[in-house]
């Protein structure tokens, strides 16, 4: 599909009397999120109670939207990926290679974590004691984490949402259809059909991101105030230097080093993704369209419908390894607890290791509890940091969204598959076209 013909459509719509393809996603991503802070200072200054419901209803009725897509997306998304993996030569190669980068990336970033939070001492001068902290109701340990990836019957896990355990039943079911050959034919294209409508589906979900967003920021703000962030504010700051530290520092040295590609012009072709990502506060959510900008910067699309189901429920940079980092030191000065040598290598080793653990619920708490309990620190801290959660949460996903596009482009880069070409010539464009994701955004991919 050439620049030209991808843009066809958006000029069609004028005609058409729709106004909202002549405005661009990302100006209304930024126009809702300066109406959410406007509306939400106000609902809070003036204690508008039915403005403060509002905006809560609002952006819950936003993220119940995705999450009614989450797991569906997920079986079949990860079920299609490793079928697909049949189209691509060297396909153990890819996966290996996929997975290496995902763990050196984590390991830096939990590295840049940890000197963040022994520089700034977070928990230092907050007010805060552990009289204000409070267990959370599930937590999250080595065993639950190893037993919970086997569920005990195939409806549970849909049901209650439990991301790792759909990962492990689309994996066996992917592996199953490889093994099967041609007689797993029709269910391979009943699958892949099933995927493109939930993705088209998703797609008019995320269309109403900036309504949504809105309602997320604006409550936020009404809820939990400046007063409340104040008292954070050496560790929301932490979070989002390191985030940004990572998504602008390590991610760029490494396009420019190991890809040898502009990081520049990934931003530009992955920015949809990314801005998606900080206001949703999803990783899946925002997975179809990652899967689309990776695909538009040039990596082949039976690589690409692999790597970033895959990263999205797994490769978690800003949630398991930066946070749960940061947390720790925070956690154990607030309760002063002294942290070694060995307890910053378990924490590198649980966000290598455990970042998986993060797929199980919005947020990062059950990769948080999981560290907690690994270093031996009281669960009581996670609720010191639940109520900034949904405020650092935004640049968490962010993150995690920006590394499940870098790795493909490095493995691709690597592998001598990736269409430079495409690379080069990627715009932000595809965000705003509604068809599903068929193609590598404005180029075909090249195959591999």
């Amino acid at each position: 599909m050439s620049a030209n013909t991808a843009s066809a459509p958006t000029d069609e719509h004028p005609r058409s009397g729709s106004r909202i393809p002549r405005f661009p996603f990302w100006a209304q991503i930024v126009v809702g999120l300066l109406l959410g802070v406007v509306f939400g200072w106000l609902a809070r200054h003036f204690d508008i109670a039915w403005l403060k419901d509002t905006l809560e209803q609002i952006g819950s009725i936003f993220v119940r939207l995705l999450k009614l897509a989450v797991a569906p997306l997920v079986f079949f998304a990860i079920l299609v990926s490793i079928t697909n993996l049949r189209k691509v030569n060297n396909a153990a190669r890819l996966a290996g290679q996929t997975l290496l980068w995902f763990m050196i990336t984590s390991l830096i970033a939990v590295a840049i974590g940890i000197t963040i939070g022994l520089v700034t001492n977070p928990g230092a001068g907050t007010g805060l004691t552990p009289k204000d902290g409070k267990a959370p109701e599930g937590s999250g340990s080595w065993i639950d984490f190893l037993t919970g990836i086997i569920p005990t019957d195939v409806i549970t896990p849909f049901t209650e949402l439990n991301v790792l355990q759909i990962v492990f039943l689309a994996a066996v079911a992917g592996i199953a259809a490889l093994a099967l050959g041609e007689k797993a034919k029709p269910i391979l294209s009943l699958s892949e059909s099933v995927l493109e409508l939930l993705q088209k589906a998703l797609w008019w979900v995320i269309r109403l991101a900036p309504i949504g967003t809105v309602g997320l920021i604006g409550y936020a703000i009404a809820d939990y105030g400046w007063d409340l962030i104040s008292k954070y504010a050496t560790f929301t700051a932490d979070v989002y230097i390191g985030c940004a530290l990572v998504m602008f520092g390590v991610y760029p040295l490494l396009l420019a080093t190991v890809a040898r590609v502009n990081p520049l012009q990934f931003f530009r072709g992955a920015w949809p993704a990314i801005q998606l990502a900080f206001v949703s506060r999803s990783s899946v959510g925002t997975m179809p369209v990652t899967q689309r900008v990776t695909e538009r910067l040039g990596v082949p699309k039976e690589y690409t419908s692999f790597a970033v189901p895959f990263g999205a429920t797994t490769k978690m940079d800003g949630c398991a390894a930066i946070y749960p980092a940061l947390a720790a030191i925070f956690i154990a000065q607030i309760f002063d607890v002294q942290l070694g040598i060995q307890e910053y290598l378990l924490i590198a080793f649980v966000s290598v290791v455990g970042s998986a653990a993060t797929a199980g619920l919005t947020g990062a708490t059950v990769m948080l509890t999981l560290t907690l309990s690994t270093l031996g620190l009281p669960l009581e801290g996670v609720g010191l940091l639940m109520a900034i959660d949904p405020i650092i949460d935004m640049a968490r996903t962010a993150t995690n969204v920006a590394g499940q596009a870098v790795v493909p482009v490095i493995v691709a880069a690597r592998e001598k598959i990736l269409d430079h070409d495409a690379y080069n010539s990627a715009t932000s464009s595809p965000i705003d076209d509604p068809e599903p994701a068929r193609t590598a955004g404005d180029r075909e991919p090249v195959p591999a």
